[in-house]
C-alpha cells in the first residue's frame, strides 16, 4: 500500500512524504515540494517494484562506473590473462572520462558523446584514432557492463547495446608478389638466424600468426601427420593446423638438432631458452635487402589467405585454415577468388543447360 503525508513546517512551507510499502520488500519514500509529483513517484514506484525494476534502478544510483570497472578489473580480468593488459587499460580511459557518474546516469547519448570524443582523438604516436581502435573501446565497456547487469544486478541494462559503433574499414590486404616472395625468401634463407627461413616458410604456408608459431613446442607437433595443435589462439579456441611440402621438410631438420634445454621450436639463445627467438631484427634486415616495401610479418598471414584464394579455397575453407569462427574476417579475399567462383557458375550452368 501507499501513502501520501502533507508536512508543513513552522515557516509555513509545505512538502509531502510518499512511502510504499509492498509484502516481501522494504519500504520506499520521497518527499516532494508538489502533491502530484508525490502521486506519479507512488504510482511509478510501486509498478516498478511489482515488475522487478525498482531495486535494479536503485542498485544503478547507489555505484558509479568507476566502482564498476574496478570490481571489473579486480574480480574478472585476471581470468582473461591474454588480454588483461589491453583491457586494463582501454577501460582506465573510461574510468577517467566517465568513472564519477552513477550508473543510473550512463546513457546511450553520454556514450556516444564519448565515443565521438574518441574518434576525434590521437594516438600516442600522433595519428587519429581509427574506427576499428573505437570499436575496440566501446567492446571493452560494454563486456564491463554486461557483467554488471548479468552478474552484479548493478544495472537493469547495457547502454552500449543503443551506442552505434562506427564503420570498421574492410582491413588491410597486403601480399607477396610471386617475384616479391621469391627475394624474401631468398633473403631470410641468408640470414644471421638459423630460424628465420623456417618461421617464414610456416607463416606463408599456414597462415598461422606470429605469436602462434613463436609459441610451437615439439609436444604439440606432429610430424607424422604433418600437423600441430594450437591450444592458445586469438579467440581463445584450440586449433589444428596441416603442415606440408617444404615447411614439413624444414621442420623435420630442425627436429634433428633441436635444443634439449627448451620445448620450444624457435628458442632464445641459451641464457633464455625457455623464450621464443626474437625475429625483429633479422626480420628487418631480410626486408630490407629483399627490397619489399610497406610489409608487416602480419601480412604474411595475409599472403597465405590471398594464395589460397588464387587457388580456389572458398571463403569457409581459408576461414577454416586461419581459425576464423565467422566469414566476416575474410571477405576481403573474395575479389581474389572471383575467377574460381566464375568456373563453379559456369561448370553448373553447362550441367543445367548443355
Amino acid at each position: 500500500m501507499a501513502s501520501i503525508e502533507k508536512r508543513t513546517t513552522t515557516e509555513g512551507k509545505t512538502s509531502y512524504r510518499a512511502k510504499v510499502r509492498l509484502k516481501g520488500h522494504p519500504a520506499e519514500t520521497a518527499t516532494f515540494e508538489r502533491l502530484t509529483d508525490a502521486k506519479r513517484w507512488v504510482s511509478s514506484t510501486e509498478s516498478a517494484i511489482k515488475e522487478g525494476r525498482h531495486f535494479k534502478t536503485r542498485e544503478a544510483k547507489r555505484h558509479t562506473l568507476a566502482e564498476l570497472i574496478d570490481r571489473y578489473i579486480r574480480d574478472v580480468l585476471p581470468g582473461k590473462p591474454k588480454s588483461e593488459a589491453k583491457q586494463k587499460a582501454l577501460l582506465g580511459w573510461w574510468r577517467d572520462q566517465m568513472g564519477s557518474y552513477a550508473l543510473a546516469d550512463v546513457t546511450p547519448s553520454l556514450i556516444a558523446e564519448h565515443r565521438d570524443k574518441l574518434a576525434g582523438g590521437v594516438t600516442v604516436r600522433g595519428t587519429q584514432r581509427n574506427p576499428a581502435t573505437v570499436v575496440r573501446y566501446l567492446a571493452a565497456l560494454s563486456v564491463a557492463y554486461t557483467h554488471a547487469v548479468n552478474e552484479w544486478g548493478w544495472a537493469i541494462e547495457n547502454p552500449l547495446r543503443k551506442v552505434k559503433k562506427p564503420t570498421e574499414s574492410r582491413g588491410r590486404v597486403r601480399f607477396l608478389s610471386d617475384e616479391e616472395r621469391a627475394r624474401l625468401l631468398q633473403a631470410c634463407k641468408e640470414s644471421s638466424s638459423p630460424y628465420l627461413y623456417p618461421v617464414v616458410v610456416l607463416a606463408l604456408s599456414t597462415g598461422m600468426r606470429h605469436g602462434e608459431i613463436m609459441g610451437l613446442t615439439w609436444d604439440a607437433v606432429d610430424l607424422n601427420k604433418g600437423r600441430a595443435i594450437l591450444h592458445e589462439t586469438k579467440n581463445g579456441e584450440r586449433r589444428a593446423v596441416a603442415i606440408t611440402g617444404h615447411a614439413l621438410e624444414l621442420l623435420k631438420e630442425l627436429g634433428k638438432v633441436r635444443r634439449i634445454d627448451s620445448k620450444l621450436l624457435f628458442p632464445a639463445k641459451e641464457i633464455a631458452p625457455q623464450k621464443p627467438m626474437d625475429l625483429r631484427a633479422p626480420w628487418e634486415s631480410a626486408l630490407k635487402k629483399a627490397e619489399i616495401q610497406d610489409f608487416k610479418f602480419h601480412d604474411l598471414r595475409h599472403s597465405a589467405a590471398s594464395y589460397l584464394a588464387m587457388n580456389g579455397a572458398s571463403l569457409a575453407e581459408i576461414a577454416e585454415v586461419l581459425g576464423h569462427k565467422t566469414l566476416q574476417m575474410v571477405k576481403r579475399y573474395a575479389h581474389l577468388s572471383e575467377g574460381h567462383t566464375a568456373s563453379v557458375v559456369e561448370s553448373m550452368n553447362t550441367k543445367i543447360f548443355g
